[in-house]
């Protein structure tokens, strides 16, 4: 108890490394905004600036920021964890659960996600079934590939191959997703290195 009464908790925010990923692809259409389109989302690190270069994932394609826009008003930076519109200056076919961070940078993209995993449902995981991860705004299917270890929570020893995830164990899994998802590790982006799993047929989060 004295040691969680006077634990410093971390709460800074990373203002280093920008991670955007895309909630809404905005296209008024309206004649005097004809030409609009703008790519809506929260910053969920870092900070990005009119005339960045960016990198957009997962095609790893490059732009330049043109215009960034904060509630309904022009600005020349967004900052974490502002909600934003970005413009950019090429016509790239960015749909909702893509990521923009910046360019000189590079993000981990696949389908093979190697995951810690706290199981929440009494309908224990085995290898072989089938999920919707949400990472970020983006929902993919995925399937246990491989259930590595259950972690003992009060010794941290490591049970090696489990045939399932009971209520409450944490276990290190191998997913494998329907399309590419682009992650940072939890322990350097915790924004950007964590995820749900989703029941399909109640949509209960599961893990």
């Amino acid at each position: 108890l004295e040691f969680l009464e006077s634990v410093e908790i971390q709460t800074a925010i990373n203002h280093q490394n920008a991670r955007f990923p895309v909630q809404l692809v905005l296209r008024p259409q309206v004649d005097e905004l004809h030409d609009y389109r703008g790519y809506a989302g929260r910053l969920e690190s870092g900070i990005l600036k009119v005339g960045d270069k960016v990198k957009v994932y997962p095609y790893h394609l490059t732009t330049t920021i043109t215009a960034i826009e904060v509630g309904n008003q022009s600005v020349e930076e967004a900052f974490a964890p502002q909600s934003a519109v970005l413009h950019i200056a090429d016509d790239i076919d960015i749909s909702r659960g893509d990521l923009i961070a910046q360019e000189d940078e590079w993000l981990k993209t696949g389908q093979d996600i190697e995951a810690l995993i706290c199981w929440m449902d009494e309908k224990p995981m085995s290898v072989g079934s089938r999920y919707t991860l949400q990472h970020n705004s983006k929902l993919v299917t995925t399937i246990v590939k491989e259930i590595r270890y259950r972690l003992d929570v009060n010794s941290l020893a490591k049970e090696e191959n489990p045939t399932k995830a009971e209520l409450n164990e944490v276990v290190e899994v191998l997913l494998k997703t329907s399309a590419p998802l682009t992650y940072d590790s939890y322990q350097n982006i915790r924004e950007n290195g964590a995820a749900i799993l989703i029941d399909e047929t109640s949509f209960v989060t599961v893990g």
